[in-house]
């Protein structure tokens, strides 16, 4: 198969996990509470608490990712850097969204990762470490991906039913309007040639998989450090 039918068969196999995913994730109680309306500003900053502690570890994950990257994929590193350094601040709009919610900076700053994060966490520096860990384009196409289907969603959803301002919900507005323009980076990756290492497609749609199952996780566990 020629480059662009194999990015198109990798994408197909990701659309299939996504479905899966997307079921999953509507079924998980605090979310399913955003979609009926039945969320307290409680429960919100329950979220942001818990989401800022995976958060702030995201340009790790990449940084580390392309420290691993050797020749003859040096541009494909350089790409991530530059995804990691458009990335590494994100959890200030937690911390400032968790604020104006009435929050105390000093308990999501000083918050711990819940037992799913921790496993989150764990399973993407473990990626992050391996030769060339180019799977973790599939972790990326879960997790860019809750920004691009569903933040913009939450967001009027959050904001009809708890009356929050803008300055209240900036993290996932700010996702709602960039993620696209990250899935077209992952797009671009996945078409630079990266595909040519031997069973990396397999290991793209795994990768997802567990990073799916994983996220799920960290969300069923919000407050159980």
């Amino acid at each position: 198969m020629n480059d662009m039918t194999n990015v198109q068969s990798v994408l197909r196999r990701l659309v299939t996990i996504w479905a899966d995913f997307e079921g999953r994730l509507n079924k998980v109680d605090i979310i399913s509470r955003i979609n009926r309306g039945k969320i307290t500003l409680e429960d919100y900053k329950a979220i942001l608490l818990n989401h800022r502690q995976q958060v702030v570890e995201g340009s790790r994950w990449i940084s580390r990712a392309a420290s691993s990257i050797e020749a003859p994929y040096l541009d494909q590193r350089s790409s991530i850097l530059r995804h990691a350094a458009t990335e590494h601040l994100d959890y200030k709009m937690l911390e400032a969204d968790f604020v104006n919610c009435g929050g105390k900076a000093s308990e999501i700053t000083k918050g711990t990762k819940n037992i799913g994060s921790e496993a989150l966490h764990a399973w993407m520096m473990h990626k992050a470490s391996q030769q060339n860990p180019f799977d973790l384009l599939g972790a990326m196409f879960i997790i860019e991906g809750l920004g691009k289907n569903f933040a913009g969603n939450w967001v009027k959803k959050l904001e009809n039913c708890l009356s929050l301002s803008p300055e209240q919900t900036s993290f996932y507005r700010y996702h709602a309007e960039h993620d696209e323009d990250h899935m077209e980076e992952l797009e671009d990756v996945l078409a630079s040639g990266i595909l040519a290492i031997d069973g990396m497609e397999d290991q793209i749609v795994k990768t997802a998989k567990v990073t799916g199952r994983l996220y799920l996780l960290q969300l069923e566990e919000l407050g159980n450090v």
